[in-house]
């Protein structure tokens, strides 16, 4: 699978862009629905937002999930991390 530096749009948890973005990471562990339901569960996201993300990793390799502040990063980055999906928190710029 090709990976680009390429993200979707994050969609915002917080009414605020500050500070940092959480990203996701494809793999070969994970079908489509596990993902889809742990971005719903870690995020309140509807199924189209989740579905939407997760097709954005599957196809650039990485996505973002949510920006904002860093507590909120690390809230959603530890119930995605539950299953073993691979993020990253990124500082904006």
């Amino acid at each position: 699978m090709q990976q680009t530096d390429e993200l979707i749009a994050p969609i915002d948890i917080d009414t605020t862009n500050e500070g940092f973005t959480l990203i996701l990471f494809n793999d070969s562990h994970h079908d489509f629905d596990e993902v889809i339901n742990q971005l719903i569960k870690a995020t309140g996201y509807g199924y189209d937002k989740a579905e939407s993300i997760t097709l954005e990793v599957h196809n650039k390799g990485k996505a973002a999930v949510i920006m904002g502040k860093l507590e909120k990063c690390l809230s959603v980055q530890n119930v995605l991390e539950e299953i073993a999906l691979r993020t990253s928190i990124e500082v904006n710029s």
